[in-house]
């Protein structure tokens, strides 16, 4: 029986809701066995990143930053701690997690649009929602009319943005990528980070990127976490407040002349730290 006192309450629809982090790391630790003992790569590290959020990470060589990545991708085991990708514990590679390397890992054999839909080819998508889904990644990157060309064919630039059209027409949970524009010249690099973001605009997916350059951090993401010098571990979260949609124009800013300042005295520290 429902009392007329328990009919009057109202409940606070004010107070915000508990929200699970899209990727959650916890205490995650990794040391490497060697013939001349054990080396640490990354101390007890812990962070999380929300639904749709791009995150860099940030830090001087050998800090970690691509351990951190290889751990979520479960291409690496943590030797203390545990990654969750929507509350679930990683074991292991899956296609819930898009890989975009340096290198450009396209199949030679296969064409532009072969390799966009390669994925969605082996979980038995047809014909006609395959050429769809290419059409729509070929226009996102700007690659129409190569869809058959082959890789031999294409510019380290173009190769970029069909492997990144690859992991995004997977559709995974998150895109992880280590410093994918590492090997393109200066200006091929501004270009493909205004390449990304428009996808990311579009597709809203989660990301984690890692970078050594502090210009593209600050330009790309919504939050840079700063790595400490080997052993590495989590040194401080910047919160970038630049307003959304970005261009290369913000790079001239003065709210963009601060963040690279203050990101570059963190890793000069570290850096100074490492040689001495």
């Amino acid at each position: 029986m429902v009392t007329t006192a328990a009919k009057n309450v109202e409940f606070d629809k004010s107070q915000p809701k508990l929200v699970t982090p899209k990727l959650e790391i916890k205490e995650v630790g990794k040391v490497f066995k060697t013939k001349s003992g054990e080396t640490t790569a990354l101390e007890k590290t812990s962070f999380s990143i929300s639904e749709g959020e791009f995150v860099t990470i940030l830090g001087p060589s050998g800090c970690g930053k691509s351990t951190v990545l290889r751990i979520v991708a479960g291409l690496e085991d943590a030797t203390s701690g545990e990654v969750l990708l929507d509350g679930q514990k990683i074991n292991g590679p899956g296609p819930d997690r898009g890989m975009v390397f340096q290198s450009y890992t396209l199949y030679p054999w296969l064409s532009v649009k072969e390799n966009i839909t390669f994925g969605l080819k082996l979980q038995g998508i047809s014909q006609k929602e395959r050429d769809d889904v290419a059409r729509h990644y070929l226009q996102l990157i700007g690659l129409e009319g190569f869809e058959k060309h082959y890789p031999i064919q294409l510019s380290g630039g173009m190769k970029q943005r069909v492997a990144i059209a690859r992991a995004l027409a997977n559709d995974p949970k998150i895109l992880l990528m280590d410093e994918p524009f590492g090997a393109l010249d200066a200006q091929t690099r501004n270009i493909m980070q205004e390449v990304l973001l428009k996808a990311w605009e579009e597709s809203k997916k989660t990301i984690l990127f890692i970078t050594h350059d502090v210009e593209e951090s600050i330009f790309l993401a919504d939050s840079v976490y700063v790595m400490t010098a080997r052993p590495g571990r989590l040194k401080k979260k910047v919160p970038i407040a630049l307003a959304r949609p970005r261009d290369f124009s913000i790079k001239g800013s003065v709210e963009f002349a601060g963040y690279k300042e203050e990101l570059l005295s963190l890793i000069r520290e570290e850096s100074l730290k490492a040689i001495n």
